[in-house]
């Protein structure tokens, strides 16, 4: 792993794994997509609504595992001072809004026929949403701050700060009387699926993570690259200065 910060072997790694991690994502993703729309039986209270889970789910624990990465980025930019660990967060912040974005959409459409509204202000929902406020003011807190140390430093605090609502989206359903239906997935007593439904859930929850750790290297990669410009480019306009003086 300490080979890893250094960006030049990690681009190496990323060159290699990105072709497998595609064919492995696009491949369990086709085998998910068929079992839950053709295979997998219809709810026998929710009918053929409950395809929608399939895809809500997985976005829902890629949404949430995609802060706890960034937070445990932030701990490597704040503590350890890791070469990539602003690089990992940054990259991640994206992916995970737009993982949030789809877990609401599709929270939605699956909500409207079950309770009659697209839309209802309780903890689960409104926790969700304000992850997703998180990634947009994280995005634009990297976006208005020019240098990479002073960027990644400001967006650490903000991302340890806003860690305290994982626990509340994950508990909210426990902690409070909420519309959105308790854990039957990840419980002390173990799922309550059927596994009928249980497999190809699983099997789309793998290839969305395989997609998110797919598009999270591409955007590392891109974000060493990019600032590699931006080092060079500053290097060019300060031997210009000193020619010029």
């Amino acid at each position: 792993m300490p080979s890893l910060a250094n960006p030049t072997r990690f681009l190496s790694l990323v060159e290699s794994v990105v072709p497998w991690l595609a064919s492995a994502a696009l491949i369990l993703l086709g085998i998910g997509l068929y079992l839950a729309f053709f295979v997998a039986p219809p709810d026998h209270q929710q009918g053929e609504t409950v395809r929608i889970m399939y895809v809500h789910v997985p976005a829902a624990w890629l949404a949430m595992f995609g802060y706890l990465l960034i937070a445990i980025s932030a701990l490597g930019t704040l503590i350890w001072r890791h070469p990539l660990a602003d690089v990992a967060a940054k990259a991640a912040a994206p992916i995970g809004a737009t993982f949030t974005f789809v877990a609401l959409v599709t929270g939605s459409l699956w909500g409207k026929p079950m309770w009659g509204t697209y839309w209802v202000w309780d903890a689960r929902l409104t926790s969700v949403l304000v992850l997703f406020l998180l990634y947009l003011g994280l995005i634009a807190l990297w976006q208005a701050i020019e240098e990479p140390g002073r960027a990644g430093r400001a967006a650490a605090i903000l991302v340890l700060v806003g860690a305290v609502n994982l626990p509340i989206i994950k508990f909210s359903v426990d902690w409070w009387h909420t519309l959105h239906q308790p854990a039957s997935v990840i419980r002390p007593g173990g799922p309550t699926i059927d596994p009928s439904m249980l497999t190809p859930l699983f099997i789309m929850a793998i290839a969305f993570a395989l997609i998110f750790t797919l598009l999270h290297l591409i955007a590392m990669r891109a974000e060493i690259l990019r600032r590699r410009v931006r080092a060079l480019q500053q290097t060019q306009v300060a031997r210009a200065a000193l020619v010029e003086a």
